[in-house]
Formats: structure tokens, sequence, C-alpha cells
């Protein structure tokens, strides 16, 4: 939903116009077929504009007058830009191609808690997100099947997509913050860990930044953010402290199931069940394009998702390998310098992770 209100603090009154001009065409899809808000309003043009049908409470309900750029970019007197602290080093198009829904198959007690555990994680965002059987996979095959009875809708996938990122980005934070106290304590180095613990969860951090230009959510869907955060990270801070190996394990899995989230959405844009965003008049926000530095030609949606899924890939990859390694002694081989002409594992295509024998 979109509106054509100018805020004179903001704006000049030529910009103000020109916004007007602009915005005036989209106002025909600012409600839903229901003559109600939009569960979540997307900021972009009408072939974006989603609509949330059937449902019995809307996700977001901020009137159209409050939307507005959640995070616009500072310029100052002298600073024209602020880039990425870690810039992102890119994907060919075959590496994207390649990756494909996997599990690693529990061995340990602790491999069997940290599934389990993650298995009723997933039925708790099922259920806060209005997921209904129709909508799963084969029960037997839960992280790899990617079929479905009935397809979701745009606005269905945008509040997945939300609140998965939401809590991606902290697992990364906590391990890269308790390590980094661990390194002071023990007055030792860490042999690189925390710089791709806190990489991983700047990388979920611009997944949601690049959803959040997508998209408003509403107050209720930020209480279950907040609420869920607030339980998130403390269990995860707790989880650290007592064993790292099997929390590195689960944020493994995690990424198992994030793949095969955006393998399903892929699935259905290719199948046809998702239109509004294989429309060629659909365009990816300037910070997507910007940080996967996505050619010409290649900014659709599921352009846009590949890159988040190879994204999950890599995580997925080097948790399952992280928990294989000695937490206290192991550097870590993804940024290593190995003997001889050996590069380093690429994790994206490793979906059960390497074994330690594999990359020590």
């Amino acid at each position: 939903m979109l509106s054509t209100r100018a805020h004179t603090r903001l704006c000049s009154p030529k910009q103000a116009a020109q916004l007007s001009r602009v915005l005036t065409p989209l106002l025909s899809t600012s409600t839903s077929t229901l003559g109600q808000p939009v569960g979540i309003r997307l900021a972009f043009i009408p072939a974006v504009s989603q609509h949330h049908n059937g449902s019995k409470r809307a996700f977001s309900t901020t009137p159209a007058s409050r939307m507005r750029d959640f995070f616009p970019a500072k310029e100052t007197e002298h600073i024209r830009e602020t880039p990425p602290a870690w810039p992102h080093h890119g994907y060919t198009e075959e590496e994207m191609l390649a990756v494909v829904p996997a599990h690693r198959k529990p061995t340990t007690w602790g491999d069997y808690f940290a599934w389990k555990f993650m298995r009723f994680c997933r039925w708790g965002m099922d259920t806060c997100t209005g997921m209904k059987g129709e909508h799963k996979v084969d029960k037997s095959n839960p992280t790899t099947a990617v079929h479905s009875i009935k397809p979701l809708t745009e606005s269905q996938w945008m509040i997945r997509f939300l609140f998965l990122e939401s809590i991606a980005g902290v697992p990364g934070m906590v391990a890269g913050m308790l390590r980094h106290l661990h390194s002071l304590r023990r007055l030792k180095r860490d042999n690189g860990w925390i710089e791709t613990l806190l990489e991983e969860s700047y990388n979920e951090r611009m997944h949601l930044l690049t959803f959040m230009k997508m998209c408003e959510p509403g107050w209720f869907m930020k209480l279950m953010i907040l609420g869920a955060q607030g339980v998130y990270f403390n269990g995860m801070v707790l989880s650290y402290l007592i064993s790292p190996k099997i929390t590195h394990r689960f944020v493994g899995y995690l990424e198992e199931e994030a793949v095969h989230t955006y393998t399903m959405a892929i699935k259905q844009i290719d199948d046809g069940h998702l239109p509004k965003w294989s429309s060629p008049d659909f365009v990816v926000p300037d910070i997507a394009v910007k940080y996967w530095h996505m050619p010409e030609g290649k900014r659709t949606m599921r352009d846009l998702i590949m890159y988040i899924r190879a994204d999950e890939a890599c995580h997925r990859g080097v948790n399952h390998t992280l928990s294989n390694l000695d937490q206290k002694e192991d550097p870590n081989p993804f940024v290593s310098d190995y003997k001889g002409d050996r590069a380093p594992p690429r994790p994206a295509l490793k979906g059960e992770g390497f074994e330690r024998a594999e990359v020590l």
C-alpha cells in the first residue's frame, strides 16, 4: 500500500510533485480483494502488491500514511555512501544452480537432540506464520522434498522470509561474541572463527534488510519478532556456553530449513504459482543489486532468491563443518591458507559439511 503524501521536511515541493505523479497510478492496488488493507505492504510497483486473502487478521496494520524507509541512506556533508563492512564475494550462475536441499543424518545423541529441537522450532514457525498442512511437504523428507499440495501466495512467502531472517542473524552474532570474549579471557587467538561467524550474521541481516525494502510489517509481526528474538538470543547464549558443537549442529539444521524454504519458493515461481514475482515489471531493491553485484538482466525475484539460497547453503556447510571440529584448538578451514596449491573448501555444495579429516 502506497501513499502520495509527502512530508515537507523530507523533500522539496518539486520532489513531492514528482513523487505524486509517479505514485498516483499505483493507488488502485492499495487494498485487498476483500476491501481490507493488505497483510504486508510492498513498497515498489503494482506487480508486487500483495494480498493475504482468507486470513482472519492482517500481519500488518500500519496505515499507508506511515509507510516509510526504515533505514534511509545517511549522507552527510563529506560522506556520500557507507559500503558494506563485509563485501559479498559473489557467485557464478553455475554455483547457484548447483545448490540443492540436503540433510545430514544425526549420528550422535547431540546431533539427534539438535535435529529434533530444530523440528520443534520449525513447527513453531509454521504455526506462527499460518502455514497449514496443505502447504507442507512430505513429512518423511522435510528438508529435501519440495512438492506441496497447495502453493503459498507471495505475501505468505514474504511473511516467512521476514520471520526466518529476523532470527537467522542471531546465532552468528552470539557465537562470534562469546568466542571473542573467550579469546580475551584465555589470552589466545581464535584462529579465524570469529570473523566467519560475524560475517554470517551480517549476511543474514542483509537478507532481512533486502526484504524490508520490499514490505512493511505491522505491529503484530514486530511483536512476534521481538518475542522470538528475546527467547532465541538467550537460548543461543546458554546453548553455546554449554556445548558449541551441538549449537553449530543446530544452526546447520536451521540452514538446511532455510535452503529448503528458498528452494520451494523458486520451484513455485518456476511453476507459475507466483505471477507477481514473475512479472517483467518487478524490480529488486537497489540494496540487493549493490550487495550481490547482480548483473543487468539478472535482477528478478527468482535471481534474488537464488543468491540468498546460495548464502544459506554456505552457512549450512560452514556450521556443519565447524560442529565436526575441535571447538577450542582447530583453525577455521574456510579462511585458512592451505599448503601447496590447495584452495580452501567451498561449503555451499557440501550440504552435510566437511569431516575434520577432509579439511585439516
